[in-house]
Order: structure tokens, then sequence, then C-alpha cells
């Protein structure tokens, strides 16, 4: 059924309006998005593809993968990644304040930058108690390597009166060793952070596989990422 014939409480944005975001599918959200289509490819049929190739490369959807789709072109393509990325900057609601016991609780978090192909340094503030304060990407590198600088991290863990940071990047190999460069960053910013008063607690190393890596660890901290920090 295209969208014309649809009844009127039934398109996207009138069924957004009167039941909430949550009632809509995923094709129904991204054809409120966009508005309309065209007259051969109509908002939710654009929504369907759309939704196929979200699912299909999620967070490595590209602007050119949107673009493609019948209907589309730059202007709707960036409305969807903007709306993308949007949704990737704010934790689940559920999770809002939540408590961090030990560096791993972070996960789930973070899980959508395992698979981006380019390295990215996420900053978590905590407080006193280990309560999420804010996640935030703090600098985002080339394929295989993130330059950061203490005080990039500490900004804005200043800002939100943070007790504690958690670090976590990507590496896009899949291989969670780390390098000497993130060694040498951690250290620095683990030094920084005891000037400050604001601990390092962990920097994890995450990619697209199983599992985790904890620089601290690696190098015989006594805060690791299997440790609890209460």
């Amino acid at each position: 059924m295209s969208l014309k014939n649809t009844a009127e409480i039934d398109r996207p944005r009138e069924k957004l309006i009167a039941n909430g975001p949550q009632s809509l599918t995923l094709a129904e959200l991204i054809a409120a998005i966009i508005g309309r289509g065209t007259a051969k490819n109509d908002a939710l049929k654009i929504g369907r593809t759309i939704a196929d190739i979200l699912m299909k490369h999620t967070y490595a959807t590209s602007i050119q993968d949107v673009a493609a789709v019948d209907g589309m072109g730059p202007a709707k393509a960036c409305q969807i990644l903007a709306a993308l990325e949007l949704a990737r900057r704010f934790p689940p609601p559920d999770r809002k304040n939540a408590k961090i016991r030990c560096a791993e609780d972070i996960l789930p978090f973070v899980s959508q930058y395992r698979y981006d192909q380019q390295e990215n340094v996420i900053a978590a503030t905590l407080s006193g108690a280990h309560e999420i304060l804010n996640i935030r990407v703090v600098t985002r590198g080339l394929v295989n390597q993130s330059q950061i600088h203490p005080r990039e991290v500490f900004a804005d863990a200043v800002t939100d009166r943070a007790a504690a940071v958690i670090l976590v990047h990507n590496h896009p190999s899949g291989n969670l060793t780390p390098s000497a460069r993130d060694i040498l960053m951690t250290r620095a910013i683990q030094e920084s952070g005891n000037i400050l008063g604001i601990k390092l607690l962990d920097h994890l190393i995450i990619g697209p596989c199983d599992g985790f890596l904890s620089v601290l660890g690696s190098f015989g901290d006594d805060t690791h990422a299997n440790q609890d920090l209460m």
C-alpha cells in the first residue's frame, strides 16, 4: 500500500504525534525523517529500502549508501546519517545514570564503535559514586591511529565535575594489542588525572571482534578492567 492510500492516522508523522516515536517501525521512522518520496517511490518504500541498508551496515553506513536509493539524494541522505549519529551520542534511557562497578560495564554504551573504520577515542565521565555523567567522542582519527592530548580528555571531565574517567578506543583491524603510542598516551592521561584529582579508572581497546583489552592491565596497573571499581 502506498503512502497516499494509507489512512491519515497511519502515516508516519501523524502516527508519531498520536502514539509516540516508539510506535513506529524502522521504515516508518525513516519515512518520518525524510518526509516524502517521489511519484515512483513513496516515503515508506524508501524507508524499507534504507532500513535494510541500516540493518546491514549499522553505524558504518555511508552517505553514498543512502544517497544511491531512488528518491533520496545527498540532502535526504544527510538527514538519515545525522539522525543515526545523534542517536549513538546518547546512551539508552534505561541506562541513564548507570553505575559502573567494573570498567567492563561501560562496554554496552560504546559497542557501536566496534565496527567503525576509523579510530575513535571515547571518554566516559563518572561521578564519585561511579554513575555515568556523560559519554563523548573525544577524537576521531585515522584508520590505524588517533592522537589525543590529556587536555582533550579532562576539559569535559572538569566541566562535568567528574571524579573519574574511563577511556575506550577502537582498533578497526580487530587486533586489540595496545601500540606503544596507546601505552604512552594512557600513562600521560593517568598522570594528568592524578594531578587534577580525576582518576583514570581504565583504558579499554575494542574492535570488530568479541572481548576487549585493558591498557592499564596490560602494563600491570592496579586498576584492571576485570577488577571491581567500587
